[in-house]
């Protein structure tokens, strides 16, 4: 009953949602198009039964586009890259496996976001020719850098020249329209189609209309979508016999897997965030999930996949109760392409590049920039080096910079932080004061040495611990073999809560 009342109408929902993105993403990977439905209803029918979200939705997600998309020209093959989806199914169940859910907690936010917002750049630079009417957008899949050399935009302005045309430049702007339209609550209210659904029903109108009365601005075969009527004979499944012949699909077998694990993680947690019941979704559960999904994603030659905030959103807006409702997505994404292909063929690319270019733009909207300007140096920082590097290497890089920099950061607040020097007189005397924190680490030795070498002869210094909860061993040597030493500089020395340990020892 509650499938029939409330979860068959979502999933018929969040279909109309999933359906577009799941082309409009493959497209933006530069994948074959059936190989974006496949992850969308793998995501539907294994995923939604295996996790342990009620209201999570698994599919092909924007945020993966730019690595699936580089690591598909780097491999050269499909069926290649395939065995990298294989990888990264398997890594996820392994991180499930292990309990290590929880490694989303470790990446700073200013990271993450910096992620996001580079993806968001990328994507929409990936989408603008398409945008444009460019029938072979195979040539923006390369880093965002190399569209400013000559082999690339420069080299490619007499090739817009004959392959823009007008027709597929007005579909874009009205698709733009309409979507800039839904960003009202206004019109969201009024209007309860899913914007993405009635963004390819007018384009695929538009063309019509272009057919029948302006021919000259209708569309050419290669500007709309294209699926094989036998969508089974067309798969592309992965070269197992060459698993082990480059270190390059393992790499990015493994950073597909971590890139798509933290993106499950972060949308779990919202989407939690977002049940009016409560319901906590088990973490370690949910990478398993969907490194079983991954795994038959590589398999039957699907791009990866991971739980999408979009779809779950739509989801929870929709009424869905449980995971049945994500399971119904599935089986209408599969039934669509079992039984209309030739539906979707009349589908402009023009409308699901339109549809990807408000979703880049959402990832780095100018919101974002100036929110993390306001919160300081220290998180604007990270986000805005992390979207640097990553625009001029890749993802990985991007984020393991940014981490870095997140971390210096933090040590830097450390060494700020975990000690405090008060300095008295009394009488002639200086009498120094040196409360130690929570705690205290070899991370602050240096700062500390430096600090007591400042201490000056015939004077007095007390080193309180009595608010420590831990002092690393290092610091407990370098106080003892200041100790052994203080007399020789005439110095008066008391320590409060802190015992001393031998220091006479060779090493």
């Amino acid at each position: 009953m509650v499938w029939l009342k409330h979860d068959l109408a979502a999933g018929l929902s969040v279909f109309f949602v999933a359906l577009p993105l799941c082309l409009g993403i493959a497209l933006a990977s530069g994948a074959p198009l059936y190989a974006g439905l496949l992850s969308g209803i793998i995501g539907g029918i294994v995923v939604s039964f295996i996790s342990g979200s009620d209201l999570g939705v698994s599919g092909p997600a924007a945020g993966l586009t730019t690595l699936v998309a580089a690591t598909i020209v780097s491999a050269g093959d499909y069926r290649v890259f395939l065995l990298s989806v294989l990888i990264a199914g398997a890594f996820q169940l392994l991180l499930g496996l292990l309990k290590l859910g929880t490694i989303a907690s470790f990446f700073p936010s200013a990271v993450i976001k910096g992620m996001l917002a580079a993806i968001g750049i990328i994507l929409v630079s990936k989408q603008i020719p398409i945008a444009l009417g460019y029938d072979q957008p195979d040539f923006w899949n390369s880093g965002f850098l190399h569209l400013f050399s000559n082999t690339q935009i420069l080299g490619n302005l007499a090739q817009f020249k004959l392959h823009v045309t007008a027709g597929a430049v007005i579909i874009s702007i009205i698709s733009l329209m309409l979507l800039i339209s839904f960003q009202f609550p206004i019109v969201k209210k009024k209007v309860p189609l899913p914007p993405a659904l009635i963004v390819v029903v007018i384009g695929v109108l538009v063309n019509w209309g272009f057919s029948q009365f302006a021919i000259q601005h209708s569309l050419k075969s290669t500007q709309l979508v294209n699926i094989s009527s036998n969508l089974i004979s067309g798969i592309v499944f992965p070269d197992l016999s060459k698993l082990f012949q480059s270190a390059d699909i393992w790499k990015n077998g493994l950073t597909i897997g971590m890139l798509a694990s933290l993106e499950t993680l972060l949308c779990v947690e919202a989407i939690d965030k977002l049940d009016v019941r409560n319901r906590i979704t088990p973490v370690n559960r949910e990478l398993i999930a969907q490194g079983i999904g991954n795994i038959c994603c590589g398999l039957l030659g699907a791009i990866p996949m991971t739980a999408v905030i979009v779809r779950g959103a739509a989801n929870i807006d929709a009424g869905g109760r449980t995971k049945l409702s994500s399971f119904t997505h599935g089986l209408f994404l599969l039934l669509s392409v079992m039984l209309i292909p030739f539906i979707l063929n009349l589908i402009p690319y023009a409308a699901l590049s339109a549809i990807l270019l408000i979703t880049g733009y959402n990832l780095t909207r100018p919101k974002l920039f100036r929110n993390m300007w306001s919160l300081g140096w220290k998180q604007f920082a990270p986000f805005l080096i992390t979207i640097l590097v990553i625009l001029a290497t890749d993802l990985l890089i991007g984020v393991m910079i940014g981490l870095l920099i997140s971390i210096y950061f933090i040590i830097q607040n450390n060494f700020k932080t975990e000690y405090r020097i008060v300095k008295t007189r009394k009488h002639i005397t200086d009498v120094y004061h040196i409360s130690l924190n929570s705690n205290v680490t070899f991370l602050n030795k240096v700062k500390l040495r430096n600090a007591l070498d400042q201490i000056p002869e015939y004077s007095v210094l007390t080193i309180d611990g009595s608010n420590t909860h831990f002092i690393d061993y290092d610091i407990l040597e370098m106080i003892s073999a200041f100790h052994n030493k203080a007399h020789l500089k005439h110095i008066e020395m008391h320590l409060i809560n802190i015992e001393l340990v031998n220091v006479t020892a060779v090493h």
